[in-house]
């Protein structure tokens, strides 16, 4: 089978976006994720199957089965966007590696078109899935929530041993240019400590100069009652720009990585 037949399961498409790699990008969200982090704000994208959600009322199909061919001709359309700025397509989620096959066939296809490539993920799958990727990644954009194995587990659902040691491999792989991300939750990892011990981490891997705090927000909240699902952080607020401010002047007290608020 030619590898641009490979089917993938994805729920949107977002074009001229900034925040999700270098330069104006493309994402294609893909269905299916391991976690269930509390503060997700693609709900929709955590079951692999195919849902229906409320949207403003109206029933909307969330979820379509598509091929590589046919998602890289979307791609493709913006390709003057990309070649001016610098961008590119991202993989987001959910978790793509859920899909590894269906990612890495069309990373591969971006890549023989000469467009630059990216994945927004959280590392929650076996080596083996990841691997099959790097050849055709640039960047990878990799979410590191907590260092701690339990609370990591009470938030997410997952502990994060296997995380952190696929960041390592990334790491070590030292074709793929690796950025790690850090979702800044109250009650979860918010505190100086918390974001201190990423950043040591993070400053531990090889080739690694960036760290981005991405401060949580509630623009997800309306997905969940629309899923029929109970939002668990109901009541808690995203943090200040002044506390922003006191984590990334605290990653750069204990290390040297150019350290970003969002994106």
């Amino acid at each position: 089978m030619d590898y641009l037949d490979t089917k993938g399961r994805i729920f949107d498409i977002q074009k001229y976006s900034v925040h999700d790699g270098p330069g104006i990008r493309t994402i294609v969200f893909l269905k299916g994720c391991v976690l269930r982090c509390r503060w997700c704000c693609n709900p929709e994208s955590q079951e692999y199957r195919i849902q229906n959600m409320k949207v403003l009322g109206e029933d909307k199909v969330i979820g379509r089965d598509v091929t590589v061919r046919e998602t890289i001709e979307e791609v493709e359309k913006d390709r003057a966007y990309y070649y001016r700025s610098g961008g590119g397509i991202t993989l987001s989620g959910g978790e793509c590696m859920c899909q590894a096959d269906f990612s890495r066939d069309l990373l591969r296809a971006a890549k023989e078109r000469g467009i630059n490539t990216a994945v927004e993920s959280m590392a929650c799958a076996p080596w083996e899935k990841i691997e099959q990727v790097l050849p055709y990644l640039d960047v990878y954009l990799m979410d590191i929530k907590h260092m701690d194995q339990e609370k990591h587990k009470e938030f997410t659902g997952r502990a994060n041993g296997l995380m952190l040691e696929n960041a390592r491999r990334v790491a070590l792989y030292g074709k793929t240019r690796l950025v790690i991300r850090v979702p800044v939750i109250p009650t979860f990892n918010d505190s100086v400590e918390e974001i201190q011990a990423i950043a040591r981490f993070a400053a531990s891997l090889p080739g690694v100069n960036k760290i981005h705090l991405l401060p949580y927000h509630r623009l997800g909240q309306d997905k969940y009652e629309g899923l029929g699902r109970p939002y668990l952080m109901e009541g808690i607020l995203p943090p200040t720009t002044e506390h922003m401010q006191m984590l990334k002047n605290a990653v750069h007290a204990v290390c040297s990585l150019d350290c970003q608020i969002g994106g």
